[in-house]
């Protein structure tokens, strides 16, 4: 018997997150491993209006190529894929794998050279996503090698990824809503300021986000949510970041990340561990070694660090900054084939001060400020 929370995640992502109507062209896709997502999804889709094409992805597969393809094949760009994006109104996907640990002994620099050949179809989204023309919201599939990475069985998992997203509330929709207005009061208050400052163990780095649109994360893009963004300016950031927690990429792990900033530009990076995959992506690209997005956590019903940074970079009480990719409708203009975000705990001395002003200590809004 289906769990009755993956319903109710399916009308939500259909209903609300992405507001499927009548003629719609809906995408879905996901790891066969996650086909029951699939399935309901794709009933509630079609019951809105929706025309469905879907697609089914395969770890074994993709091993594969990764193991055996020469340096050519794997920068050749997702044909099938660009094509589905161009044409879509809607995409919906599912992460939830067999291994999480799959690439794990896969050369860096073939998940480098994979990471530029997704740059046709990542534009493509970049830019539709931007513009919105491509309504886009991904989400979890609880599976045994997701629970298993953090350190969950797969029932407790499935509380935790469903709980995440209040699905056992009566109306998990009326829940985000309140949560969305909870959220723009601080969306209002940063799109008046010009400059960030964050503060904590290991990081001292300002953020220039003069001109730049803050984006209020409510379930409408991703689920579970909870976290407000925006692109920084890409010649505005100075000063240096430690993450926390470990930095996770096509599942191998990079620890004791520590990145250095001048003008925008990342010009030393460290790490404990992983610190060749960390080199080769930051010289993925150009666009690479600049950062596309500072955010945010606000869900404080996630606390623990699951190695998924669908969940982790929500986490209340903390923030993340992304390498690569930007988001236009955030303002950002940088470009690259990856978007990478990695994560910062401001719960033990953290601050963020806006224009000087301390807005944020601790791991939380000071509510006065608002008024």
């Amino acid at each position: 018997m289906a769990d009755p929370r993956l319903n109710k995640l399916a009308k939500l992502l259909v209903n609300y997150s992405t507001k499927v109507k009548k003629g719609d062209f809906v995408f879905v896709m996901c790891e066969d491993v996650a086909s029951p997502w699939m399935a309901e999804i794709v009933k509630e889709a079609v019951k809105a209006g929706g025309h469905v094409e879907t697609i089914l992805t395969c770890q074994e597969v993709q091993e594969e190529k990764l193991k055996n393809a020469t340096d050519e094949q794997l920068l050749e760009e997702n044909i099938i894929l660009k094509y589905a994006l161009e044409k879509a109104d809607v995409w919906l996907t599912a992460w939830g794998t067999k291994n999480t640990r799959a690439n794990s002994n896969i050369d860096s620099k073939k998940i480098q050279l994979q990471s530029k050949g997704a740059t046709s179809w990542r534009s493509v989204y970049s830019s539709r996503t931007g513009d919105g023309s491509l309504r886009w919201c991904g989400t979890q599939f609880p599976t045994y090698a997701d629970a298993q990475e953090a350190s969950m069985s797969l029932s407790e998992y499935e509380d935790f990824v469903y709980g995440a997203g209040l699905l056992d509330s009566d109306d998990p929709i009326a829940e985000w809503e309140k949560i969305s207005a909870q959220q723009e009061r601080w969306v209002k208050y940063l799109n008046t300021k010009k400059q960030l400052h964050i503060i904590s163990e290991g990081t001292d780095i300002k953020v220039n986000i003069e001109g730049r649109k803050w984006i209020n994360c409510d379930g409408r893009v991703n689920f579970p949510d909870g976290e407000i963004f925006t692109s920084p300016v890409d010649t505005g950031t100075d000063g240096y970041i430690t993450f926390s927690f470990p930095g996770i990429y096509m599942g191998k792990e990079i620890e004791g990340i520590k990145l250095y900033v001048e003008n925008g530009i990342v010009v030393k990076a460290d790490a404990k561990k992983g610190e060749d995959l960390l080199h080769a992506l930051l010289n993925t690209d150009e666009g690479a070694k600049k950062f596309g997005e500072v955010a945010i956590g606000t869900n404080y019903g996630i606390q623990k660090f699951t190695r998924n940074m669908l969940f982790d970079e929500k986490i209340g009480g903390t923030v993340h900054m992304a390498i690569g990719d930007s988001m236009p409708e955030a303002g950002g203009i940088n470009k690259s084939a990856i978007h990478w975000d990695m994560l910062c705990d401001m719960r033990n001395g953290g601050r963020i001060y806006a224009d000087g002003e301390l807005f944020y200590e601790d791991g939380k809004f000071i509510e006065s400020v608002l008024k």
